[in-house]
């Protein structure tokens, strides 16, 4: 009888763990980083799958006077939790990136268009409050394929602060 009653709390003790790491289902805000230039990014994230598993879609759109470009990537993460409403995550992605640049130099003007398209990795913390707001801190290198301006080594080390609200 023993034993039925520790194996009935152990499952209860892990149902209880299971469902306090349940990520939400939907998630949209804010991704403020460097992001090679673009700055601030709409960020969407959508759970996938019954385990906590997610994808997130972030767009950075830039314009000025002699520049314009946009920025989009899409990460698959794979969520642990850490305790109550700290949770962990790390995925791989990718995206695709495309900028002009106009600018006078010695009496001559250049106009620099690049499109490229790049590999990414993220890895992060995150916090959920009892409001459906989530703050997060996340670092995502990159990797540029074919034209693109991450200088001579084609990378790129990106920090960004994230605020969602979920629902």
């Amino acid at each position: 009888m023993k034993r039925f009653f520790l194996i009935g709390m152990a499952l209860f003790g892990f149902t209880a763990v299971i469902t306090a790491q349940d990520i939400s289902e939907n998630a949209i805000g804010l991704r403020l980083g460097d992001s090679d230039g673009f700055g601030a990014e709409v960020s969407y994230q959508r759970a996938v799958g019954s385990d906590n598993n997610r994808l997130e879609f972030d767009l950075g759109i830039r314009n000025g006077k002699n520049y314009d470009g946009f920025k989009l990537v899409g990460l698959y993460q794979w969520v642990w939790n850490i305790d109550g409403g700290f949770n962990w995550y790390a995925g791989p992605g990718a995206g695709l990136a495309s900028y002009n640049y106009k600018y006078r130099a010695n009496g001559n003007d250049f106009d620099d268009d690049y499109t490229f398209a790049f590999l990414a990795g993220d890895i992060g913390i995150e916090y959920n409050f009892d409001i459906p707001l989530m703050i997060s801190l996340d670092f995502r290198p990159e990797f540029g394929l074919g034209d693109s301006d991450y200088r001579n080594d084609n990378l790129d080390f990106d920090i960004g602060i994230g605020i969602r609200y979920q629902f």
